[in-house]
């Protein structure tokens, strides 16, 4: 959802205030969507509505024809239900806030959290109409992969898929994902900063050099080390990040075979020598494909200045 909610952990009672406030009603026949849902005062993490004026496309066509998607589904804010028209989620099945979770610094009292800032569509599909709707969709790969789920039990398919032009870049103004710092004091935002680029898949895409403003969808997790350096690869373009917790300053990036979709560890080899690892397996489509694991390393002493070295 976008939203970060802070519990004690030993009654589970809410550290920042949480409130139950209306959301838009199902309009699928027989279907009662619950009336409200949580609201915490942590600030957002990522965008909580689209305006029209934050849809977006790198050409006038891509504008254009991500405006015609916007205006044909149905949206009327956060958790607006699944519809049969079809309806636009934001934050998407992505996030917000991801699987990838995030990094507490407790002696700074920061929480790090990478997020998403792309819109999906979501439709229910009456199920004697699926099967000619999966094959249309099947052969019209431009406009990008649609999931699918059985339902089972009820008389509907679910299709969904992250709300594309027709080049393949987000319907949604950039940046498409982040690096947000929390202060755990305040419920604000310290900083965030653009995580990740699109500018390698795009320009393999289109067969020649593209520049797109800074900001990649990301699925994977950071963490924070005591001397105050975040580290998180998740982004499609294949680096692992070093990020300043206190400030978003990125301090150093290396090269990774395929995304680390996976959350990194640090340990110190025999001798004092701190590594850092991440699982750099991609996901096969746009994360990119490979069985590596990638471990960096300061080069020399463990106490000398240097940036981190691949081995």
């Amino acid at each position: 959802t976008g939203q970060l909610f802070v519990l004690d952990r030993r009654t589970g009672v809410p550290i920042f205030p949480v409130a139950e406030r209306p959301v838009p009603a199902s309009d699928v026949p027989g279907e009662t969507a619950w009336p409200t849902q949580p609201q915490s005062a942590v600030e957002a993490l990522s965008p909580q509505r689209l305006a029209p004026e934050d849809v977006w496309g790198p050409t006038p066509e891509d504008l254009a024809a991500c405006r015609a998607q916007v205006a044909a589904l149905r949206y009327d804010g956060p958790f607006t239900p699944p519809s049969l028209r079809g309806t636009l989620a934001l934050p998407s099945n992505v996030g917000g806030a991801h699987w990838g979770g995030l990094a507490y610094d407790p002696v700074r009292r920061i929480a790090i959290i990478p997020v998403n800032r792309i819109a999906a569509v979501v439709q229910l599909i009456p199920r004697d109409s699926a099967p000619a709707i999966r094959r249309r969709d099947t052969g019209e790969r431009a406009n990008g992969d649609w999931e699918y789920a059985q339902m089972r039990g009820t008389p509907y398919v679910m299709r969904r898929r992250i709300l594309f032009g027709p080049s393949g870049m987000p319907c949604t103004r950039p940046p498409w994902g982040t690096l947000v710092a929390v202060s755990l004091d305040t419920g604000r935002k310290l900083w965030e900063v653009p995580l990740g680029s699109l500018d390698e898949y795009a320009s393999a895409k289109a067969g020649h050099a593209v520049h797109l403003p800074p900001g990649s969808p990301n699925l994977g997790g950071p963490i924070v080390t005591a001397g105050g350096v975040v580290f998180v690869g998740a982004t499609v373009d294949h680096y692992l990040r070093a990020f300043d917790v206190e400030t978003g300053r990125e301090l150093w990036k290396g090269a990774l075979p395929a995304a680390g979709k996976a959350t990194p560890m640090t340990f110190r080899l025999p001798g004092g020598r701190q590594t850092v690892v991440i699982a750099a397996g991609g996901d096969g489509k746009i994360f990119g494909h490979s069985d590596a694991f990638a471990a960096f390393a300061l080069p020399g002493d463990a106490g000398k200045a240097g940036a981190p070295r691949r081995r």
